[in-house]
């Protein structure tokens, strides 16, 4: 088998009648060996019509639009695997366009591109078109170095083969976006091809801002360093800036101190969550391995850890025994040592953090013992 066409459906009979002559009808005339199988999930007549016109029908058992297309790569036999919307916005004229890369050898994913096409009247949005398609498809680009204008475009084909390297998970919308950072993740070539985007036939099934939030929460949970590291950073930055300001600002800022305190203390935690991501992400074989999680995944960490963190503890307590002493000093009377106490407060719990946090880190390597 050399090509395999997967159509996701629901209640899409009319847009089947019109779309699946025309794809038999492309691939007819490329002389290739070829098949359509519909992953349906409808209430109308589009299995019975699908059938009829020569498809290959599976009832979807899971949700959603990554789900369908998930079902639908099981039993493909197609040596080159194309996915692509049933209701006609995406043109069938385009297959050959798509596959060429492909049996060229030029690329392992080719991707269809409407932004760098042409988008005719009323095919897309205003919001999709100039707001909600460019700015995740830039947010994925920067998170993840993917090169591509239009990531969340329906129309695309790979090798079947690379399926193996693909841990493709989502079930929903967001599966376009997971698609496209599994590939990068294993270095696959990916090229883009334009086409013409056409009005849908039939409702659309799309929601703006939950797909939208759906795309942006697996970005981020694919990326700690932008999740985690680099705003744990940004904030333990601003809370030391803090706490020096007002420790020397006269008169004394005793709640801009106390906010540093805070910040400082609250942003080491975040970014202890996103080392941690990254070393599970590097164990678990999600990711590769880099300066960072190399330094956090050595064997001493442990002990560096326990010795930098046992020494704000101890500075934080001996720092407490001078206000103890100070208070003394006063025959336990009035005393004001703000400054010194939120010192104390912030070093014992940033050196608890540490501690902790080195034990957490060194559960992982358990296993291994990594030198």
């Amino acid at each position: 088998m050399d090509v395999s066409v997967i159509l996701p459906t629901m209640n899409e009979e009319e847009a089947i009648k019109a779309v699946l002559p025309r794809i038999k009808e492309v691939l007819e005339d490329m002389g290739v060996e070829y098949e359509i199988i519909v992953v349906d999930k409808s209430q109308d007549r589009t299995p019975e019509i699908a059938q009829r016109l020569g498809a290959k029908v599976i009832r979807q058992r899971s949700k959603g639009y990554g789900g369908a297309y998930l079902e639908g790569f099981k039993v493909a036999k197609g040596k080159y695997i194309v996915m692509m919307d049933p209701d006609g916005s995406y043109p069938p004229e385009d297959i050959p366009r798509l596959l060429e890369p492909l049996m060229k050898d030029e690329a392992d994913l080719v991707i269809c591109t409407r932004l760098k096409g042409k988008i005719l009247p009323g095919a897309m949005p205003w919001l999709h078109r100039y707001i909600g398609n460019p700015l995740l498809t830039k947010i994925l680009d920067v998170f993840f170095k993917t090169n591509v204008s239009d990531a969340h475009c329906g129309m695309r084909a790979f090798k079947r083969e690379v399926l193996e390297r693909l841990n493709l998970k989502c079930r929903g919308m967001e599966f376009a976006s997971e698609m496209i950072i599994e590939a990068v993740r294993a270095g696959l070539r990916i090229k883009e091809v334009p086409i013409t985007y056409y009005p849908r036939i039939g409702k659309s099934k799309l929601h703006s801002l939950k797909d939208g939030w759906r795309h942006l929460r697996l970005m981020l949970l694919y990326s700690p360093t932008y999740l985690f590291l680099i705003p744990g950073i940004l904030i333990i930055i601003l809370g030391i800036a803090l706490m020096i300001y007002a420790y020397n600002t006269n008169p004394f800022r005793v709640h801009t101190m106390i906010l540093g305190s805070l910040l400082a203390i609250v942003g080491l935690q975040v970014l202890n969550f996103g080392i941690s991501a990254k070393v599970y992400a590097v164990k678990e074989g999600f990711s590769k391995p880099d300066e960072l999680t190399e330094f956090f995944m050595r064997y001493s960490i442990l002990e560096e850890g326990l010795a930098l963190g046992g020494f704000m503890i101890i500075s934080g307590f001996l720092l407490g025994l001078w206000i103890f002493y100070q208070w003394y000093r006063r025959g336990y009377g009035e005393l004001y040592e703000v400054k010194a106490a939120i010192l104390v407060l912030t070093l014992i719990a940033v050196g608890l953090q540490v501690v902790f946090f080195s034990f957490f880190i060194s559960i992982f390597m358990l296993k291994e013992g990594f030198e």
